[in-house]
C-alpha cells in the first residue's frame, strides 16, 4: 500500500493512491533519476577495457620484437661460427704448406739466434782485442792474438755461412721440387680443359637436325640417342627419358624457344630460353659423363628432340673415381 504527503502551506493530510468513491485518481509518483550514475558507469567499463587492450597490444608487440631479435642474435652466432671455422680451415692449409716447403717457423727463429749470436762474439771479440792491444805492449804478442781472433772469427763465419748454405740449398732444392710439381699439375689441366673444349665443341657440332641426320650419327656407333617427345606436364610430374628426368617448363613457338628442367642424380638443373636445335650439356655420375639433349621442334606446350649419353663410360669420364 503507497500513501503521498501532500502539502499545502503549513497543513499536511495523509491520503491514499487508492481512488476514492466518485473522486480522480492520483498519477504515480515519477521513478528516481539514475540516467547519469549508468552513463557514468559505462563510460568507466568503456575506458577500463580501453586500458586493458591497450596493455595486450603494447605485450604482444614486446613479445614479437624480443622473438626477432632473439632470431637476430642466433643468426649473427651462426655466422661467427662459419667464419671462425673458415679461419680455422685457413690455418690448417697455410700450415701444411709451411711443412711441405720445409721451412718451419722454429728453424727461422733457431737460424736468427745463431745469426745474433755470432754477431755478440764478433763484438765481443773486438772489444776483448782492443782491450788486450791498450794494455799489452808487445807488438809480436799483440799481432799474435790478432792474428788468433782473426782465424777464430774467420773459421766461425765459414761455419755460419756454409751452414746457411746448406739449409738455403736444402730449401731451394724442396721448392724447386715443389714448383716442378705445380707446373706438372698446371700442365695437366690445362691439358684436361683443351679435352673437355675439345669434347663440347666436338658434341656441339654433331648435332642431328632431324630424323635422317639422327640415323646417320647412330650409324657412327659412338654414342646412345634417346628421342623424346615431352609434352607440358599437368601436374608438374617429371618424364623419364634412359637415366634422367625432364619436365617441359615452357614453350615460345614463334621464337623457337623452350625452358626445360633436368633432374639429374638427386640434383635439378634449369635450362631457360633455349632455341630450337641448341645442343644442352650436362654432367652425370660420379664419373661426370658429358649427356647432352637438342630440341628439334617446338610446339605449344610440346618439345620433340633427343638425348645423347655417352657409350664408353670408362673412356668419357671426364672425372673418374677409384672404385674399390
Amino acid at each position: 500500500m503507497l500513501f503521498a504527503v501532500a502539502t499545502y502551506g503549513k497543513d499536511f493530510s495523509m491520503f491514499s493512491l487508492k481512488p476514492k468513491e466518485g473522486g480522480a485518481t492520483l498519477p504515480p509518483p515519477p521513478p528516481p533519476k539514475n540516467a547519469l550514475l549508468k552513463a557514468g558507469i559505462a563510460l568507466s567499463l568503456i575506458l577500463i577495457l580501453g586500458l586493458v587492450y591497450n596493455a595486450y597490444t603494447k605485450h604482444t608487440g614486446l613479445e614479437e620484437r624480443i622473438g626477432f631479435l632473439e632470431h637476430q642474435l642466433a643468426d649473427q652466432t651462426d655466422q661467427m661460427k662459419a667464419v671462425k671455422k673458415h679461419a680455422t680451415d685457413l690455418g690448417s692449409d697455410i700450415e701444411v704448406v709451411t711443412k711441405k716447403l720445409g721451412v718451419t717457423t722454429q728453424e727461422l727463429t733457431a737460424s736468427r739466434r745463431f745469426a745474433e749470436k755470432l754477431q755478440a762474439e764478433q763484438e765481443k771479440a773486438k772489444r776483448e782485442l782492443a782491450s788486450e792491444i791498450a794494455t799489452k805492449a808487445s807488438t809480436t804478442e799483440v799481432a799474435a792474438n790478432v792474428a788468433a781472433v782473426r782465424q777464430e772469427a774467420s773459421t766461425k763465419v765459414a761455419e755460419v755461412q756454409q751452414n746457411a748454405e746448406s739449409k738455403i740449398g736444402t730449401v731451394s732444392g724442396e721448392v724447386k721440387t715443389v714448383a716442378a710439381n705445380l707446373d706438372a699439375t698446371r700442365r695437366d689441366l690445362a691439358d684436361s680443359r683443351r679435352e673437355i673444349t675439345d669434347v663440347k665443341t666436338s658434341l656441339s657440332a654433331q648435332i642431328a637436325r632431324n630424323a635422317g641426320e639422327l640415323s646417320e650419327l647412330r650409324r657412327k656407333g659412338e654414342r646412345d640417342y634417346f628421342e623424346f617427345d615431352l609434352p607440358k606436364p599437368k601436374k608438374n610430374e617429371m618424364t623419364r627419358i634412359a637415366d634422367i628426368q625432364l619436365q617441359l617448363r615452357k614453350t615460345d613457338p614463334k621464337k623457337a624457344k623452350y625452358d626445360v628442367l633436368i633432374q639429374v642424380d638427386d640434383s635439378k638443373l634449369e635450362k631457360k630460353d633455349r632455341t630450337a636445335n641448341e645442343p644442352v650439356q650436362f654432367l652425370v655420375g660420379r664419373d661426370k659423363l658429358r649427356y647432352e639433349i637438342v630440341v628439334n621442334f617446338v610446339d605449344k606446350d610440346r618439345v620433340r628432340g633427343y638425348l645423347s649419353a655417352p657409350k664408353d663410360k670408362a673412356l668419357a669420364a671426364e672425372r673418374p673415381q677409384f672404385r674399390p
